[in-house]
């Protein structure tokens, strides 16, 4: 199942992730809890109106070949 999630994107693709799609169900993202880049991507933890966390990660395109739709998405902790 591709990774989706939806972002804001002004000066550049990605600036602030707004919703993503898990399990099928598409899950809007209240809080950015952290985030940074490493030479190869951009990651964001997060979490949902749900109260789940969620930890995004995007590879950069133009270094690995990818599509802005590459995302990798990896639950964390515990809802609250």
């Amino acid at each position: 199942m591709t990774a989706i999630v939806e972002c804001h994107s002004g000066f550049t693709y990605a600036e602030r992730p707004t919703a993503l799609t898990w399990q099928g169900l598409r899950l809007e993202i209240v809080e950015i809890l952290s985030q940074g880049r490493t030479p190869q991507a951009k990651w964001f933890r997060v979490r949902t109106a749900q109260g789940s966390f969620f930890e995004l990660s995007h590879l950069e395109a133009e270094s690995q070949g990818l599509s802005d739709n590459d995302w990798k998405i990896v639950p964390f902790g515990s809802s609250q």
